[in-house]
């Protein structure tokens, strides 16, 4: 049994269905056991789409996405999609192949120091140079990627050790797994923790990923109904209590001040539950740095000027919800948060009948919420759309929107779409785009496809990139450099054997997508959208928003 062989074998042990990738000159040998073996290769047709699709299943796994890449030009590909897992706390293990390493000492067709390279895109990068060592290293890379605050690992394997027989049995067999003992918060903590909590007149609740992560969704729901404390969310913690529920203030995170930033000024108390500062930076909702803070996760928090916890409860956290609830049930109703809840709601649903065309985006995203169910699942691109999404997709279970907001890496939508169809193949799955982002991975629209995955992706035209125009004009008064030109979607659709559909009305919107939710091939629509709502949304929330709220404050 050679190296490679052995390889797969702890892949298949640590439970890896799906590797997505291009095959290589250097990784012949692992092609060949991927071959022999039950995982599934998707050959993809860029390495960078390769990686987003790993992350995706790594964040609605829980189980490290894995993706695998040839040397040099290969793995360069990969870092992308490999920085933005470990950015965002998705599990994923990268594997490239590598010249042999008699050549590593010269200068050498297609060679880079790969180890180097991803070390500080990664948790642990390590380069296999002895093959009765392949066990050992993919066992610490899973147990790296996985563990909290989970992220990318990366394995190197030069392809003569690839190719070298391990005759060792000890060696040739996958290691154990070993079941991490989860912290439980002290005594202590939680007691100072409850009395803080008691002592509040106007606590919130800011939950972010690692609550997802950590399974807790259901636990804070229950934690927020009995203790009357409002819930809001960060884009990546969308759905970690239901939409629908009268303690939800929605998401935080577009970057003006809008309803929840306000939640948070009224606040006397912000309970920070698996809140990780690069989903939302701390200077945003706390810029004076005076907020009174209880940090709860399953580790300690990031060292920041502007998020000083007063309290951290450091362990387990449905176990430290469980207890703080006990000690902290039966307050009065926030009826402060319900006042800025119902303003929300009436600012949400200015535009539901809306029939101008193009659409405002608000309108397109009421419309895409009544087609989709509770359990389907929005795969969002980064751009202007992302900020609408953030701010009027209502979510009713976590990980039924996903936003990479933490390296915040356009072009994710259609991999990431693919890789939530192949994991979830009887939901509705819909990569939500802007042109800009939609045109840096379509090319995994063929491969969706070739593995019969028929998710939508709907994209927002405008021609231009249009967050940083949304950006430029409001420091500057206008926009430069931003615009581009575009293909016809529908034919580019019908080019890769798809179904390509484009909004010509308002009305339009619902039985399109209901329309091509019923398709058995991927399906494009494209729909041009009136960004003339990103500048009113700017001075709504800067002139009217705050004589709206002035009375609550």
């Amino acid at each position: 049994m050679n190296a490679a062989e052995i390889l797969i074998r702890c892949l298949e042990n640590e439970g890896v269905q799906y590797i997505f990738g291009i095959p290589g000159e250097e990784t012949l040998e692992i092609m060949e056991a991927i071959k022999n073996s039950s995982i599934q290769f998707i050959t993809v047709r860029h390495e960078q789409g390769a990686a987003f699709m790993a992350d995706v299943c790594g964040r609605l796994t829980g189980k490290a996405g894995v993706c695998l890449s040839t040397l040099g030009p290969g793995a360069t590909n990969l870092v992308t999609g490999v920085a933005d897992a470990n950015s965002d706390g998705a599990p994923l293990v990268a594997i490239t192949g590598q010249v042999g390493t008699e050549r590593m000492h010269l200068t050498s067709h297609q060679y880079l120091d790969l180890v180097n390279m991803f070390t500080p895109i990664t948790k642990r990068s390590k380069q296999i140079v002895r093959p009765d060592t392949v066990n050992e290293i993919v066992r610490i890379a899973f147990k790296y990627a996985e563990a909290e605050k989970p992220g990318a690992c990366h394995i190197d394997l030069p392809c003569n050790i690839a190719a070298q027989e391990v005759s060792n049995e000890i060696a040739q067999i996958p290691l154990k797994h070993h079941r991490e003992n989860r912290r439980i918060a002290s005594n202590e903590a939680i007691l100072k923790a409850a009395e803080l909590i008691r002592s509040a007149e106007r606590p919130v609740i800011l939950a972010g990923h690692s609550a997802v992560r950590n399974q807790a969704s259901k636990t804070l729901a229950k934690f927020a109904e009995k203790t009357k404390i409002p819930v809001i969310s960060t884009m990546m913690a969308k759905g970690i209590i239901p939409c629908n529920s009268p303690y939800s203030l929605w998401c935080i995170g577009i970057p003006q001040k809008d309803y929840p930033n306000y939640a948070i000024e009224k606040a006397d108390l912000v309970i920070a539950v698996g809140y990780d500062i690069v989903e939302y930076a701390p200077v945003k909702w706390n810029p004076n740095g005076d907020k009174r803070i209880v940090h709860i996760d399953e580790t300690p928090n990031h060292v920041n000027k502007f998020y000083q916890p007063e309290e951290e409860v450091i362990g387990h956290i449905t176990e430290s919800l469980l207890a703080l609830e006990k000690l902290c049930k039966n307050r009065e109703e926030p009826e402060w948060a319900f006042d800025i809840r119902q303003k929300m709601v009436n600012d949400q649903s200015m535009f539901d009948d809306c029939d101008s065309f193009p659409p405002k985006p608000q309108k397109v995203l009421h419309d895409i919420r009544r087609v989709m169910g509770e359990e389907d699942i929005l795969i969002s691109d980064v751009g202007a759309h992302k900020m609408w999404i953030a701010r009027e997709y209502h979510c009713y279970y976590p990980n039924t929107c996903i936003i990479s907001n933490g390296f915040a890496t356009m072009g994710i939508a259609v991999p990431g779409a693919l890789a939530a169809k192949l994991l979830n193949p009887n939901k509705k799955v819909l990569a939500v785009s802007g042109d800009g982002g939609f045109m840096m991975n379509s090319q995994e629209l063929e491969t969706a496809r070739r593995y019969h995955l028929p998710f939508v992706t709907l994209i927002f035209t405008d021609a231009n990139y249009g967050l940083i125009k949304w950006k430029q004009e409001e420091r500057y008064g206008e926009s430069y450099a931003i615009g581009f030109s575009n293909p016809d979607f529908v034919k580019y659709a019908e080019s890769l054997y798809l179904k390509g559909y484009r909004i010509e009305k308002a009305a339009d919107i619902i039985p399109t997508l209901e329309e091509a939710f019923r398709q058995d091939v991927p399906c494009i629509i494209e729909c041009p959208i009136d960004y003339a709502a990103n500048m009113e949304l700017s001075a709504h929330l800067k002139n009217d928003l705050p004589k709206e709220m002035a009375d609550e404050f």
